[in-house]
């Protein structure tokens, strides 16, 4: 039994004590419904509260029997189990010093009742403080400010790419130079999810989001008011550090937000937002620079854009991880009734540097590094992210260098790209039903496998799209329209690949799903910076058509990868050390757990 199972297994006795226990006090019934409950309440009670819970035992055992309580039961096990730090209060370090005194020659006072009867929960599933219990209006406007958050962070990684040339020449260096900028950003997207997802999960999800849009907006103005090339750079570089959080975050709140049958959806255009928002920026700032404003102006607008993100998010963005939520409450009750003992069970979390290290650092890297699922599917993921940024210098080169288009025009072309994002999107929200009948058919569990059939249609829709760019775009008597149209490919190629294999990491993985994401976020982001700096060299050196062969011959290479795990994924995973393999063993009737139970479980993974 490997570590994931291990994990599963005391998830499922946190979940469903009932099924695992022969004789069940009736006094834990009025517990039952807590998401971390794991010890007895002491037998001493009096005979009143005793009734009082055989009373209640009827509704209380259909109350802990609900699909939605027991899959948040869950979920909260394995928040809990992923958060850095979870050790109790107190006994993460064992002190040899002596035990101090009380002072002012006070004795020990009594032991404190049962820790767990302070811990406050949810009431039950239709709580209207739990996220997923929001009007779906309030969902809808909360994500609607969100992804423009997201899309500002991703606007701003590419608007720099339409200055590069103006920056070079004004501080006297090469171009390779000047796109140190765009690199530096990007590799700000590596390094910032390992401090805000950590961040999210012990703070919740708000407090991450108003301070790096506070944090990004000012490094922009910063870049924009920089009098030398190594402020520019700087800035850059700490610009994407914050503007990660969005990234890293912003997927996990529309976990908190959707249930199993929209978060699917939801994180689709979630991902759109990710992926548009880079191509949307170049004509935008080639216009902007070749006007009277200047290029600093690509970096004033981009500070604007943060500055109405960060005030929207201040105002109007509500917690929604359930673990802080419960802080809010208990913070309440110890307010209205005096009782200081009335805590959330994130409250007895501390961060500890080992657990931080282990698991933001170590663990991501192991997966990435001993797992084949996660290195072949990082490595494959990484080209595609990094031909995402290399064409901010490719498109350039064709439109504006070979066709004669301005800034302005020549960035009008990835709107090709765009749109196949777009259809890339509607598609797979096409094929999400058939998805949830083949889950209601399993019982609720997740088949990796189920996730990869799009990844290699959109393996050769991606290749095919870059061959078609390179022998369209390499010389003038080509209408400029068809190199435009080969981004219909390149478009649907890159959002299905990437969005179907990063929801095949999810169900490959459940609670490490987070650590191999990060692991992959990493790989990816390295790859997003580096890939602009040769660009150029290579289509001076190759010419347009034999760097699109050369590119699209890679793309077609790596789709045996999802190939192969569409054969061989299961036999791999049983392998594994951290993927869970253990069989879901068919219980009675009466003690059945909702299909929602196992599917829950990727709710989070969005952490990261």
């Amino acid at each position: 039994m490997n570590e994931a199972d291990r994990e599963m297994e005391r998830n499922e006795r946190d979940a469903s004590p009932e099924r695992f226990s022969a004789v069940r006090p009736s006094h834990e019934i009025e517990r039952i419904a807590t998401a971390s409950s794991t010890s007895t309440e002491s037998s001493e009670g009096s005979v009143a509260r005793r009734d009082s819970a055989m009373r209640r035992m009827s509704t209380q055992r259909d109350l802990e029997r609900h699909p939605t309580v027991i899959s948040r039961i869950h979920t909260a096990k394995s928040q809990h189990a992923g958060t850095i730090g979870r050790s109790l209060t107190g006994k993460s370090r064992e002190s040899r010093r002596p035990l101090p005194e009380m002072g002012l020659g006070k004795p020990y006072p009594p032991l404190l009742p049962a820790q767990e009867e302070y811990v406050v929960e949810f009431s039950g599933p239709d709580d209207p403080l739990h996220a997923q219990n929001w009007p779906m209006k309030k969902k809808v406007l909360t994500a609607v400010m969100l992804g423009y958050t997201t899309l500002v962070s991703a606007f701003t990684s590419s608007i720099f790419s339409t200055a590069t040339r103006t920056v070079a020449a004004q501080y006297h260096v090469s171009t390779e130079v000047g796109l140190l900028g765009l690199s530096l950003y990007v590799l700000g997207f590596a390094l910032g999810p390992t401090f805000w997802a950590p961040l999210s999960e012990l703070r919740g999800r708000r407090l991450p989001i108003v301070i790096s849009m506070f944090g990004f907006s000012i490094f922009q103005i910063g870049v924009a008011a920089a009098k030398d090339l190594q402020t520019i750079f700087l800035c850059r570089f700490w610009g994407g550090i914050f503007g990660a959080c969005p990234l890293a975050v912003v997927a996990a709140i529309f976990s908190d937000m959707f249930d199993n049958r929209t978060r699917g959806l939801a994180i689709t255009v979630f991902s759109m937002t990710v992926f548009t928002g880079p191509l949307l920026a170049p004509f935008i700032g080639g216009f902007i620079v070749e006007s009277y404003l200047g290029w600093r102006w690509t970096e004033w607008l981009v500070a604007i854009m943060g500055f109405v993100a960060f005030f929207l998010d201040l105002f109007f963005l509500e917690e929604t991880y359930p673990p802080v939520i419960l802080i809010s409450k208990a913070a309440e009750l110890r307010r209205r009734t005096k009782n200081w003992g009335i805590h959330a069970k994130q409250e007895e979390i501390e961060i500890d540097f080992r657990e931080l290290v282990t698991k933001n650092f170590s663990r991501p890297m192991r997966l990435l590094f001993t797992e084949p699922i996660v290195l072949l599917l990082s490595i494959y993921m990484a080209f595609i992210y990094g031909l995402l940024y290399l064409f901010l210098t490719a498109y350039p080169i064709v439109f504006q260098q070979i066709h004669g288009m301005s800034g302005g025009v020549g960035g009008l072309p990835y709107f090709g790209m765009i749109i196949g994002m777009v259809c890339a999107g509607i598609y797979i929200a096409l094929t999400q039903p058939s998805y949830n009948k083949k889950l209601a058919a399993n019982n609720g569990i997740p088949v990796p496998e189920w996730r990869i059939p799009p990844i290699i249609i959109g393996g050769f829709s991606f290749a095919g799209g870059l061959f078609w760019f390179g022998w369209s775009g390499y010389k003038r008597e080509i209408h400029w329209i068809v190199p435009t149209l080969s981004g219909l490919l390149t478009g649907f190629g890159l959002l299905s690949i990437f969005l179907q294999a990063l929801n095949y990491l999810v169900d490959a993985y459940l609670m490490f799903a987070a650590s191999a994401i990060a692991g992959n976020t990493f790989l990816r982001s390295l790859a997003g910076a580096g890939f602009p700096l040769f660009s150029q060299y290579m289509f001076k050196a190759l010419g347009v058509q034999w760097a699109g062969t050369l590119l699209g011959c890679v793309a077609l290479c790596l789709v045996p990868i999802p190939v192969a795990f569409l054969i061989y994924g299961e036999r791999i995973r049983r392998k594994s050390a951290f993927a869970p393999t253990k069989p879901i063993e068919p219980v009675s009737e009466e003690d059945e757990v909702p299909a929602g139970l196992v599917q829950e479980k990727t709710t989070t993974d969005n952490n990261v």
